[in-house]
């Protein structure tokens, strides 16, 4: 049976087989959910949940076991268009001269990257080549059909997040935000000054501090316990180093669901900014339209357990599994340079063209 969702822990595995409902918004799938017509939910909203989502009900939806690594060459990359650094370095100014003016504390901006292919991708194969060894204690791979979006059908979005954005599981609600990033190096020695700089980093811990107090936030009123660490630990993927802070909480109220979370929570100040609404804005103003990217990415079940992980280091893949579209983004605060904010992109660019056998 085709997979209509594929998700990849280190140690877990789950896959969705089939599909009885498809839903365009959250608030269809909440209602399928609500009233028993879906046995779960599994797929994806866009960076704003009131808009488009690629929602499914499959028609099987469990844990299986873990999917070998893809072997075998990818296709061939035949071009490619990506945001040139000069432009970015330019939106960056923009946004620090709009922080000036108050307007934003916060705000990420991301460059896109368009790449064609000679042959097409299978998405399934695809999804392999992202799926985390053991040692990536906090990345999870996904792979889930568009088809409910409009004008989507065929299109894939497919990734590995190392960010969890909420895990629903009973009552106890888990969440841990990345924000501050540096990027990973081979030799031993510069890799730990790169971890010390960022503990040590003002610019980075504002910009953390950020994201963490916007979600405690947004839990606190339906939680009757919070727990958060005092300071942020220090979490790897293979391109970079984040700072992360676990975030634990009981919800007062266990009707509130997986997914009523994830859409609450969405997008935080780690991949939007702060204020929301008015860094919302200001993306739009520099960046254009974002759709998939920097949305949420997950299942939940009709218990209302679940988990949603932040769409990053992800791709959309189109209808003919030939072009790929990709995205990668830093946020933005006082103290941020513009020439390290490419950098930060270009590091954060590595997990994706490494999947697809890109240099």
């Amino acid at each position: 049976m085709i997979p209509s969702s594929l998700f990849a822990s280190a140690t877990t595995s789950r896959r969705g087989s089939g599909r009885t409902g498809e839903y365009s918004t959250v608030d269809a799938a909440r209602e399928a959910l609500a009233s028993g017509a879906a046995t779960a939910v599994t797929g994806a909203f866009g960076f704003d949940p009131s808009g488009d989502a690629a929602l499914i009900t499959p028609e099987s939806f469990g844990v299986v076991p873990r999917a070998a690594p893809t072997a075998g060459p990818p296709p061939r990359l035949v071009s490619s268009a990506l945001t040139p650094a000069d432009e970015h370095a330019d939106r960056v100014r923009t946004a620090l001269a709009a922080i000036d003016d108050a307007r934003v504390a916060k705000v990420v901006l991301a460059r896109t990257n368009e790449l064609t292919f000679d042959a097409p991708f299978d998405p399934v194969d695809l999804f392999g080549r992202f799926v985390p060894d053991a040692t990536a204690s906090t990345t999870t791979a996904f792979a889930v059909p568009l088809d409910p979006a409009l004008g989507r059908r065929g299109h894939w979005l497919v990734g590995a997040s190392p960010e969890l954005l909420v895990r629903r599981s009973g009552r106890v609600v888990t969440c841990h935000p990345f924000a501050g990033t540096a990027p990973r190096s081979a030799d031993p020695a510069t890799d730990r000054l790169a971890v010390d700089a960022l503990r040590a980093s003002d610019k980075d811990l504002r910009e953390h501090a950020f994201v963490v107090d916007s979600l405690v936030s947004a839990l606190a009123p339906l939680c009757s316990e919070l727990t958060v660490t005092d300071a942020p630990q220090i979490q790897s993927t293979p391109a970079v180093w984040h700072l992360a802070t676990p975030i634990r909480g009981v919800l007062a109220d266990e009707s509130v669901t997986a997914l009523d979370l994830a859409a609450l929570l969405s997008p935080t100040p780690a991949v939007c900014g702060t204020p929301r609404d008015a860094a919302t804005a200001l993306i739009a103003e520099i960046e254009g339209r974002r759709d998939f990217y920097a949305g949420a990415v997950g299942w939940c079940d009709a218990a209302g357990d679940g988990e949603w992980t932040v769409s990053i280091r992800c791709l959309e893949l189109d209808a003919a599994h030939t072009g790929v579209t990709t995205w990668a983004g830093g946020g933005i605060v006082v103290g941020s340079d513009p020439d390290a904010e490419v950098a930060e992109t270009e590091a954060k660019f590595r997990t994706v063209l490494g999947a697809l056998g890109v240099r």
